[in-house]
């Protein structure tokens, strides 16, 4: 049986300056954390419209090491995979819910040198994603309906997370379990109690007067 994962935080950069990107992966950094979420939106399958594959590739020409954890919310993502996985993506997650071969796009993003995500959103049953268990690195469970950042955190999505941490240790898999959305130290304490590891902040994150201490309590959830 896989030991629990460490809880890893990803700090999103949606969250961050937009005119100072490069700036705010460096607040990520300078903290040793690993993690940088990246929310790819495309005014479709959610009612926003954020960064492209260019503004990935110019934070790596900027310098930044840091690990992309690259979420695409688009309705074709199929389309995508090879402009972010060239751009820098270390990591890219797909949405299950828009109708395309989602078999064929993680083994595609595996070809390209990436490891691979699923993506619930809240009205999604957690069954989608069970055939696919064995073919991931990381799920990731929606507590806000994606689009906007800033909303409250929706406490009905835990049984997810209890349930695939469920399916995980007993098929004996090592995928990371991640929560985006409301995550602050509280709600990110009850996401832990219920089997996540991988932790998405955005605004909690930047609006933390002292980020080392928020990152080290993170750190001991």
């Amino acid at each position: 049986m896989p030991l629990p994962l460490a809880p890893l935080l990803a700090p999103s950069l949606l969250a961050g300056d937009h005119a100072h990107l490069a700036a705010s992966a460096r607040v990520v950094s300078d903290l040793g954390l690993l993690w940088l979420h990246c929310d790819i939106m495309d005014g479709h399958f959610v009612p926003n419209l954020t960064f492209g594959p260019e503004t990935l590739a110019a934070l790596r020409r900027a310098g930044s090491k840091l690990f992309f954890d690259t979420h695409l919310m688009l309705s074709e993502p199929q389309r995508y995979i090879e402009a972010f996985a060239k751009a820098g993506s270390n990591l890219i997650s797909i949405h299950i819910e828009p109708a395309y071969d989602h078999a064929a796009t993680l083994a595609r993003i595996r070809d390209l040198g990436c490891q691979c995500g699923l993506v619930l959103n809240p009205g999604t049953p957690v069954a989608a994603v069970e055939p696919y268990l064995g073919q991931v690195d990381l799920i990731l469970v929606m507590t806000v309906q994606p689009g906007f950042g800033g909303q409250p955190f929706r406490r009905d999505m835990l049984p997810k997370l209890t349930q695939l941490a469920a399916w995980r240790r007993e098929r004996d898999l090592t995928f990371r379990l991640e929560v985006d959305g409301g995550i602050d130290l509280a709600t990110g304490a009850e996401c832990r109690a219920a089997g996540a590891d991988t932790f998405v902040a955005g605004t909690s994150f930047f609006k933390a007067p002292d980020k080392p201490a928020y990152a080290a309590a993170f750190a001991k959830l």
